[in-house]
């Protein structure tokens, strides 16, 4: 049995790229993050992370500011006081 496999997957190019940047920043390549995020659903016995569908009010909320409706804008400042 060969030491390795490959995979191959159809990624959005400018996916593929932000990602790549971003592990680099990690000190990973895609071929050892792929690694982890498989060894981590082989410990897990699924995806190491919650999936979840919106509730209502989200869905509600989300699509008001896909619309642009009820959209405020805030600065960083205003923000972290009314996180205070």
């Amino acid at each position: 049995m060969p030491k390795t496999t490959m995979i191959h997957a159809r990624i959005e190019p400018n996916l593929k790229q932000e990602s790549e940047a971003m592990l680099h920043s990690l000190g990973l390549n895609m071929t050892q993050a792929i690694t982890l995020f498989l060894q981590q659903v082989r410990f897990q016995r699924g995806l190491p992370f919650d999936v979840k569908l919106p509730n209502a009010p989200t869905k509600e909320i989300m699509k008001e500011v896909l619309e642009g409706k009820n959209v405020d804008d805030f600065s960083f400042d205003e923000l972290e006081n009314a996180k205070a």
